[in-house]
C-alpha cells in the first residue's frame, strides 16, 4: 500500500488504465474480483491507486476485459511492479514530498514531455547555479544543505532527457531568457547548457517572441507527459503557488495539446532559436565586457 494510504501517481494512473479497458469491456467491479479471485473492494481500491496491484492480477484482468495489444500489457504490468518500487528520489527528504514526488515519478515513466513556461527555464533544462539562484531569490530563506540538496535532485532529473532518452520538447518565452539575471556568470552558464542540450536529437527548444503577447497569454505554464508508445499526453501538470495539479481528463488533454501546438507554431524554429541563443550569449559577453 502507498504510505500513509496516498495513491501514488504510478497506482493512480494503472488503476484509471484498468477502470477505462473495464468499462469499455461492459463489466463491473465483480467481474473483476471474480476473476482474479478477490474482492470488489479490492477491485475498486487498485483502480483508486490505493493498494499495489501485483503483475498477475494485471495480466487477468485484461485478458478478462478483452485487451489483446502485447504492448498494453507488457506496459501495464510494469507499471504495477513500478508502482510499489522504491525511486531514487526518496533518498531525499525534500524530493519525498508527496506532490514532488509525483512530478519526478511522471518524469522518470514519460516517454515524452513536453512543457511551455513563460517565466522560468524550464526545470529540466535549469543549471545548478540557476536553481541557486531562485532559490536565494525567494522569500523562503533556505540552509546550504538545502540548497545543497535541491540541486543534487534537479542534476538527477536532468538524467530523463540527457541519460534515458526520453524525448523533450520546450517552449519558453523570451524575457525568461533575455531579461537580466542577478548573476550574468549564472545566465550566460545557463543559456550555455540550454545551447548544449537543444541540439540533441531526442530534444526540441523554441523560443516564444517576447512579441507574442497573445500567444504568451493563452496558458500558464504547463507539462505534459507521455507515456508508452501513444502519441497523446496522458497527463498534464501545473504548479500553484502551495501545490501541484495533475490532470488526466481527455478533455484537459485536447485543449492543452491544442495549445501547445498554438505556441509551437508563433515561435522561433529550433534552428532559429539556436541562432537566438548564440546572438544572446554575444550580448551577455558584450555586457560583461563593458561592466570591467
Amino acid at each position: 500500500m502507498p504510505a500513509g494510504g496516498r495513491p501514488t501517481v504510478r497506482g493512480r494512473r494503472l488503476g484509471a488504465a484498468l477502470r477505462k479497458y473495464r468499462e469499455a469491456a461492459k463489466l463491473d467491479q465483480q467481474h473483476a474480483a471474480d476473476h482474479i479471485v478477490g474482492s470488489k473492494t479490492k477491485v475498486s481500491r487498485i483502480e483508486a491507486g490505493l493498494v499495489s496491484a501485483r503483475p498477475g492480477d494485471v495480466r487477468l484482468m485484461l485478458e478478462l476485459y478483452g485487451v489483446k495489444d502485447r504492448d498494453v500489457h507488457a506496459r501495464l504490468e510494469q507499471l504495477a511492479r513500478d508502482s510499489s518500487r522504491r525511486g531514487w528520489w526518496m533518498d531525499y527528504p525534500l524530493a519525498a514530498e508527496p506532490e514532488y514526488a509525483d512530478i519526478i515519478a511522471l518524469e522518470a515513466d514519460a516517454t515524452c514531455i513536453r512543457t511551455w513556461q513563460p517565466l522560468f527555464v524550464p526545470a529540466l533544462l535549469q543549471t545548478d547555479g540557476y536553481v541557486r539562484t531562485l532559490m536565494e531569490s525567494g522569500l523562503t530563506v533556505h540552509s546550504i544543505e538545502a540548497m545543497d540538496e535541491m540541486t543534487a535532485i534537479r542534476r538527477k532529473r536532468r538524467h530523463v532527457i540527457e541519460e534515458n532518452g526520453a524525448r523533450f520538447a520546450a517552449v519558453i518565452w523570451e524575457p525568461a531568457l533575455t531579461s537580466p539575471m542577478p548573476s550574468r556568470t549564472v545566465h550566460h552558464e545557463q543559456l550555455l547548457h540550454i545551447l548544449d542540450v537543444a541540439q540533441r536529437e531526442n530534444v526540441s527548444v523554441q523560443v516564444l517572441p517576447a512579441t507574442e503577447w497573445r500567444g504568451a497569454h493563452m496558458a500558464s505554464h504547463f507539462v505534459q507527459f507521455t507515456f508508452g508508445p501513444e502519441p497523446t499526453p496522458g497527463i498534464v501538470a501545473f504548479d500553484t503557488t502551495t501545490s501541484t495539479v495533475l490532470l488526466d481528463d481527455p478533455e484537459d488533454m485536447a485543449e492543452h495539446t491544442q495549445i501547445f501546438e498554438a505556441l509551437r507554431f508563433a515561435a522561433l524554429t529550433p534552428d532559429q532559436t539556436l541562432a537566438f541563443l548564440h546572438r544572446t550569449l554575444r550580448d551577455i559577453t558584450q555586457a560583461e565586457r563593458e561592466a570591467e
